[in-house]
């Protein structure tokens, strides 16, 4: 299947990621599969990709810290269950000249939208267990990879049987890293001149709340 050069919107990678990992697990079947997707951008990406494996659709929540003045550029991560930590990006870091405080002023807004979207998204119901599963981690485009790497982390903590990484697009350097992190990585769209993300996407908009809560309500749902 020949990849895009772009994407419509978040909805079309989904489709176009579906389809790549259905034609992986022909080759290499999962085991009792769970999709974890990062809100918010990561949940429409991801509901295609539960619907085609009829695997359970999941958040895994994660917050980047933002670099001063670029709040997109990921310098650092915090992951629910996790969130006394920060996961830092140590070759952007130590090229900034951080306010004090920075991170730790961060990681407190983390935390605390962490907590809010857990509470909405949620709605009172328990994280999906993903001991000995295959676990499918999907986000809508990898930038610096801050954020995939902490959420991969958090995953590996919970002994899963296998860990698959399906975004849309990401820059080679970062594919090449994952590579070494994960057991599998589905990423249909790997151009070399890497600006933005959105900028593969005619239709980047934010994704709201409704959004999300729309994608869990309809995906399928099973423990």
């Amino acid at each position: 299947m020949k990849a895009p050069e772009r994407y419509h919107d978040r909805a079309h990678a989904g489709q176009v990621l579906a389809r790549a990992l259905t034609d992986h697990t022909a080759r290499k079947p999962l085991h009792d599969p769970i999709v974890l997707a990062l809100p918010r951008g990561g949940v429409p990406v991801a509901f295609p990709v539960a619907q085609a494996l009829d695997a359970p659709l999941d958040l895994l929540f994660v917050r980047k810290i933002g670099a001063p003045g670029q709040p997109e550029f990921a310098i650092a991560a915090v992951v629910e269950g996790a969130e006394d930590a920060v996961v830092t990006n140590p070759d952007i870091v130590e090229g900034l000249r951080l306010p004090d405080g920075w991170l730790e002023e961060g990681r407190l807004r983390a935390i605390a939208e962490i907590a809010r979207q857990r509470n909405d998204y949620r709605a009172g119901r328990t994280r999906l267990p993903v001991a000995g599963r295959s676990v499918i981690i999907v986000d809508d485009g990898v930038a610096t990879g801050t954020s995939l790497f902490a959420a991969i982390a958090a995953v590996q903590r919970q002994d899963p049987r296998d860990i698959t990484v399906a975004v849309p697009v990401a820059p080679p350097e970062i594919l090449a890293r994952l590579r070494d992190a994960v057991d599998h990585v589905i990423c249909p769209l790997a151009p070399r001149l890497f600006q933005a993300v959105g900028f593969f996407y005619d239709d980047f908009h934010q994704v709201e709340d409704d959004e999300v809560i729309m994608a869990l309500a309809g995906a399928p749902c099973r423990g």
